[in-house]
């Protein structure tokens, strides 16, 4: 961590990055009364992997790799508490059913939180399966929810809380002096700032190019398909081997493929019709469904788990990159707004920091 004082001073905390980590952060320092100034290159926020994302939240299964596993256990009490304060902010708590084999050789659960089921119990959990396995694993506190309309309320909130939110807005260059950043450079002009968060998903890593910290972001795809379909068709989370699929809305499912061949416009397009094809074969009543779009995000992956920290001198920038970003933003912008306001490294992000060059 480098050294410094803690608080930001008068100029304030510029965000960079109107996705769901930006946005939280933005919201969580503007609830701290910290003057933000909140930055994205596209003309709406949401607009890069946020926007595909299937964004199932839970705090039992999946991967937890580095820091993200000291983030757990808050995931699901933050996102309840977001719900509690943020207007428009709602996870639909659904639980979730999965028969991809995560479960151990003698039928009990892999992990606290979760409970064998079998053919009975998963059909009334989902009465229009066609075909329910012999088995399965039930997550009764799993959610999901929109992760567009999340980092809206998110900014919304913001904005209410006094935020600046410039969308449309992309950033050409950190400004240093002495090595310490004093701000950040766009088409619009100059923003000034005691510190630069980095928010920006995979476009950190060339952002802090010139930064002493080492913030390696590789990539992987995240296919997303919408689909219009009949209200209660698919009632909780639901994860094969072949596909995930649960209900965003009333009449409305959000899909994804564990992967896709290719992703050039004609095989995406094929991905989503193979999409919808797994619906109408594993549930009753899916003859109805329509496409109604499909997207291909790029997931910032660090290696080690997220990369949370200082990355130059006198706490001037700061990262904030992490993976599964839905699940761990609002536990991150809560942290990360309470280290930038009072010095304090949060234990929970000790093995989140970026590696110095």
């Amino acid at each position: 961590m480098v050294s410094g004082s803690p608080s930001p001073p008068r100029d304030g905390v510029v965000v960079v990055g109107a996705g769901v980590v930006g946005a939280s952060v933005a919201y969580h320092l503007a609830r701290l009364g910290v003057r933000v100034t909140l930055l994205d290159r596209e003309a709406a926020p949401a607009a890069g992997v946020t926007g595909a994302s299937f964004a199932w939240i839970g705090g039992t299964a999946g991967d937890w790799p580095g820091g993200a596993e000291d983030m757990r256990a808050s995931v699901l009490a933050d996102h309840r508490r977001l719900e509690a304060e943020v207007p428009d902010y709602a996870v639909r708590w659904t639980g979730s059913l999965t028969w991809t084999g995560e479960q151990s050789t003698d039928g009990t659960p892999a992990v606290p939180g979760r409970h064998r089921v079998v053919r009975d119990g998963i059909a009334a959990l989902e009465p229009h399966l066609r075909d329910p396995p012999a088995h399965a694993l039930h997550t009764p506190g799993d959610g999901g929810l929109d992760p567009e309309a999340m980092t809206r309320a998110l900014i919304a909130a913001a904005r209410a809380r006094g935020a600046t939110v410039l969308l449309g807005t992309p950033v050409t260059a950190l400004e240093t002096e002495a090595g310490r950043v004093t701000g950040a450079r766009s088409a619009t002009g100059f923003h000034p700032a005691a510190t630069v968060v980095l928010a920006a998903g995979t476009g950190v890593a060339a952002l802090s190019a010139a930064l002493p910290a080492e913030v390696p972001v590789p990539e992987s795809p995240a296919f997303r398909v919408r689909v219009a379909a009949p209200p209660g068709l698919v009632r909780t989370i639901v994860s094969t081997p072949e596909f995930e699929v649960r209900e965003v809305r009333d009449g409305e499912l959000l899909m994804t493929l564990p992967r896709v061949d290719g992703t050039s416009p004609p095989a995406l397009a094929r991905a989503a019709e193979n999409a919808l094809r797994h619906l109408r074969n594993t549930f009753r009543g899916a003859e109805a469904c329509r496409l109604l779009d499909h997207r291909l995000g790029r997931r910032p992956m660090p290696p080690r788990g997220p990369l949370i920290g200082y990355a130059a001198p006198g706490r001037s920038a700061y990262v904030a990159v992490m993976h599964a970003a839905v699940t761990l933003a609002p536990t991150a912008g809560r942290l990360i707004a309470a280290e930038l306001t009072t010095g304090e490294p949060p234990p929970e992000l000790r093995r989140c920091r970026p590696p110095a060059a």
